[in-house]
């Protein structure tokens, strides 16, 4: 592997949300957007990540007893700082790509902030470590 460093195969620049965001906001900018984990910054800090996972278990259950508006008025109100990881798992740019597989495998999650002096600089997902694979693969 040439290219082993989270810097090199990183998503520089994530969209990021504020903790006060609302939940049907972040889902709608994860759809549009095409993905499955937001960064959580306040003043300029990571403070947490929430997933589609996070927002799917966080929306109401079909069995619920509670009407539609009484459901909407509850997620309208929602804000990622109730349901957001608070205090992520990071890796640095410089963290080796294989480290990054292990923390993945050992915490069974997807995707990692990338953090250097305290400040947000990318994402790394197991997308990125896939990417890898294969271009790594291909014949030169």
């Amino acid at each position: 592997m040439n290219k082993n460093r989270v810097s090199d195969w990183m998503t520089p620049d994530p969209i990021v949300v504020g903790p006060k965001t609302k939940l049907m906001e972040a889902h709608r900018l994860m759809l549009d957007h095409n993905i499955r984990r937001l960064p959580v910054v306040e003043n300029d800090q990571l403070i947490g990540i929430v997933t589609l996972g996070d927002i799917r278990e966080a929306e109401p259950s079909d069995a619920t007893a509670l009407s539609i508006y009484e459901l909407n008025y509850l997620l309208a109100r929602l804000t990622l700082d109730k349901i957001m990881t608070r205090n992520p798992i990071t890796v640095s740019p410089d963290t080796p790509m294989v480290d990054v597989a292990r923390i993945m495998l050992q915490h069974k999650i997807g995707g990692l902030p990338v953090v250097a002096d305290g400040h947000l600089l990318g994402i790394i997902t197991e997308s990125d470590i896939f990417r890898m694979l294969v271009q790594e693969a291909e014949p030169a």
